[in-house]
């Protein structure tokens, strides 16, 4: 699920591709805190957007800190320090890497070394943040007992990733927590999981494996699946577009929001052409 989430460049501000940097490189370390060194390799964008999102919604500042780390060992860097919540996300972002990598195993790919990597961080957050990890397990085990019956339906597919998102904007909010917080996070849970499932359509139609629009449509590849279904796969994903928008609309927002905005509005449904034209990924940044 990795990878997605990702901002449009050429209508971000400096100010913002500034703070963005700042917060990936203070989850990284928030990462090391809490799950230790070696998880920090499974640092992801997706969670890197969520602290800023998070950070706006909470109301807590990020404070940003010339510092030193492993890869940038003599020059200082701007660095967001790794408060409570970067810690916490770093390790949420170790629970989805962990289970991703089980998952990938489950389908029958080579993952199991890799995993073992993250294992260390696996049993620290079991021990630091067992409401975490009860809230993030029980979700993954809901979304692969919908996989096994293999509903025709990409709606009812994506419904547990939603529901997951959703609950952990519950989590992390607190009584902040709103009906368009619910909205934005549902619906951005939902596009991850489609846009994921779209983009491993020939993988997963080659392998065997569930994927709700193999088993929705039948096409023998994404190429002929958007040739034949592309309307209303893009339908699909606008009608996300649309509730993203909405939720946006009601929720508060303590500081500047551009950077959130940028991604939402502009990266989510640029990735999403991406994705569905078959375009290879283009290369993201966040070094200085």
């Amino acid at each position: 699920m990795f990878g997605y989430v990702r901002y449009d460049i050429p209508n971000l501000f400096v100010k913002d591709l500034m703070l963005y940097k700042a917060l990936y490189c203070g989850l990284c370390k928030g990462i090391g805190k809490s799950c230790g060194q070696v998880a920090r390799i499974g640092l992801s964008y997706d969670v890197t957007f969520l602290s800023a999102l998070l950070h706006n919604m909470t109301g807590t500042d990020v404070v940003i800190e010339k510092q030193n780390c492993f890869e940038h060992a003599i020059r200082k860097r701007p660095i967001a320090k790794a408060d409570e919540l970067t810690m916490e996300l770093g390790a949420l972002n170790t629970l989805l890497v962990y289970f991703k990598l089980t998952d990938d195993l489950l389908d029958g790919e080579r993952k199991r070394g890799k995993r073992l990597w993250f294992k260390t961080g696996f049993k620290r957050v079991k021990k630091k943040y067992p409401k975490l990890l009860e809230l993030v397990e029980g979700y993954m085990k809901e979304q692969a007992a919908v996989e096994k019956s293999a509903p025709p339906s990409p709606d009812r597919a994506a419904e547990p990733s939603a529901c997951m998102m959703q609950a952990l904007s519950r989590h992390f909010l607190k009584e902040k927590a709103c009906e368009g917080s619910d909205k934005l996070f549902y619906s951005v849970g939902k596009w991850v999981y489609l846009i994921d499932a779209l983009d491993d359509f020939d993988k997963d139609k080659k392998k065997g494996n569930y994927n709700p629009f193999v088993a929705s449509y039948r096409e023998e590849s994404r190429e002929a699946l958007m040739k034949a279904h592309g309307e209303e796969i893009a339908f699909l994903f606008d009608t996300l577009f649309f509730a993203m928008r909405e939720g946006l609309s009601d929720v508060k927002f303590y500081f500047n929001r551009d950077l959130t905005d940028n991604v939402i509005l502009r990266g989510i449904p640029i990735e999403t052409r991406r994705v569905m034209r078959g375009d290879p990924p283009e290369k993201m940044t966040v070094r200085i």
